[in-house]
């Protein structure tokens, strides 16, 4: 009994020291750091930050006597916990802590959180504010784990989610584009080198908000997808993607109930898409009546804006919409939409949603803007991945598509579609009959033939099966429905072709 008692106490003090230990990291950079560095600019702290991202109550450290006194955690608190009720794994850095700067321990930490979402299949998020790899650190000699190997071995096989929540530079940063999806703040902003830098590199005297805020990295150069208001709002935006995506692409795309799940027609739709090709209407209400209730999530909504990318439920089934937006330049895709729409099908693709493509575009953009901008690189790179892509297709076009802009948005026949639709009022062609029968000087008998025949394209096509059928467009719902219906088999089936 003395023995055990003894032993006991021997305890104590090594669990009180282990104690010790934990709450120092716990701390952060200390209760003053945390108030002028966070909680006075309007930011949650690395902690507080992963316990909004994860269930309440589930998060669950790894690496936190990281670093020692000298860095809790080492700038950057790591672990796993659950998402929607699903296993996550998430690191945060900590710029309470030298910056938020990259220490050797850090490293190993970033890369142990990538290996283990691979290994175990479920998602990974960072969320960045820090400044890169830490100068004054003392790296061993040898080889070290980077992450961002990792980062790039884990493209396709689980979700990753970057939030940019302050300045994140260099090493840090370039978590961003290696990710499927990034989410900066309004106050964030993101660069290979920050303005110190910048300055003594080139001489350039520039802001961080100039040199990589959102005006910058969202709507200039689409390194970032979504703008949040704060912190707060960017992890809810966060939580959101996520529940339209499986852990990983061993899993089946996630289902949903709720009370608007069933068929319906879309009466509406008769007001708000003008049956003249030539008059504009905007996308985006069309995709919100089209959905279920209060689904639809728009990815890159302020760059490309001419297409339209967004995640969605249709009738309970997670699905990705590629879309045209005839209100801006009458829809016609140009380099950045291209980019954005590649982007997107190869990123959502590997997760083996459906993906619904709704054509209604003039075709890619022409112009000698558009060509400097490498329109014909940029659309054929979105060709081969949607042509590439082995998740189900379903293709339906409203009022016209014309040359590549056919191509692009999977309304070539046997190019993979499980159903294909057009709307009575398509116009189809190689290019406009009216533009193009006067590039090519026709005759007005001519012109009118070829314009005739373009009117009445749902016709012709329907009899020669080029569509498998002509809908009502208040029908949209429910034939996409009995689509995705019909492709159920292969949803169960993770990475069939």
């Amino acid at each position: 009994m003395t023995q055990r008692r003894d032993s006991a106490k021997e305890w104590e003090a090594i669990l009180a020291e282990l104690e010790e230990r934990r709450a120092a990291a716990r701390a952060l950079g200390g209760p003053e750091r945390v108030e002028r560095l966070m909680t006075a600019r309007g930011k949650l702290d690395a902690r507080k930050r992963l316990a909004l991202l994860f269930d309440e109550g589930t998060f669950v450290e790894i690496g936190g006597l990281a670093g020692g006194a000298a860095a809790p955690a080492d700038a950057l608190v790591a672990g796993m916990g659950r998402i929607h009720g699903k296993p996550a794994l998430a690191g945060a850095e900590d710029f309470t802590v030298l910056g938020g700067s990259i220490g050797s321990a850090a490293m190993a930490k970033r890369f142990r959180i990538c290996e283990l979402a691979g290994q175990e299949g479920v998602p990974l998020v960072f969320l960045l504010d820090g400044a890169g790899h830490r100068l004054t650190e003392r790296h061993p000699p040898g080889r070290t784990p980077n992450d961002l190997l990792a980062l790039a071995d884990l493209s396709g096989q689980v979700p990753m989610v970057c939030l940019v929540l302050g300045a994140s530079a260099g090493h840090g940063a370039l978590t961003a584009p290696l990710s499927d999806f990034t989410i900066m703040t309004e106050s964030a902003a993101m660069f290979t080198a920050g303005p110190p830098l910048v300055q003594a590199a080139t001489g350039e005297e520039v802001t961080k908000e100039e040199l990589g805020g959102p005006q910058v990295a969202v709507d200039r150069a689409g390194v970032a997808h979504n703008v949040a208001p704060d912190d707060e709002a960017a992890i809810a935006m966060a939580r959101r993607y996520l529940s339209h995506l499986p852990g990983s692409s061993r899993e089946p795309p996630p289902r949903r109930s709720g009370p608007d799940v069933g068929p319906r027609l879309l009466a509406d739709l008769l007001e708000r898409i003008p049956p003249n090709p030539r008059r504009p209407y905007a996308m985006r209400p069309v995709l919100e009546s089209l959905v279920d209730a209060e689904s639809l999530f728009e990815v890159q909504p302020r760059y490309g804006t001419s297409l339209i990318t967004a995640l969605a439920f249709l009738g309970g089934r997670a699905v990705a919409i590629v879309a045209n937006d005839p209100s801006v330049r009458g829809g016609a895709v140009d380099s950045a939409a291209a980019i954005k729409a590649a982007d997107f099908i190869e990123h959502v693709g590997a997760f083996g949603l459906p993906f619904v493509f709704l054509a209604d575009n003039p075709g890619v953009m022409a112009g000698t803007a558009a060509e400097k901008d490498g329109i014909l690189k940029w659309a054929g790179k979105m060709y081969r991945a949607q042509r590439r892509l082995r998740s189900p297709k379903l293709h339906v076009t409203f009022r016209k598509a014309f040359g590549f802009g056919t191509s692009i948005m999977a309304q070539n026949p046997f190019d993979r579609q499980t159903l294909c639709w057009a709307f009575p009022t398509v116009t189809l062609g190689a290019m406009p009959a009216e533009s193009g029968g006067r590039a090519a000087r026709l005759d007005e008998p001519e012109q009118e033939r070829v314009e005739r025949e373009q009117s009445a394209g749902a016709w012709r096509i329907a009899e020669r099966f080029g569509y498998d059928d002509v809908i009502d467009p208040r029908e949209l719902r429910n034939v996409l429905l009995s689509g995705l219906d019909l492709l159920e088999n292969r949803l169960a089936r993770p990475q069939a072709g």
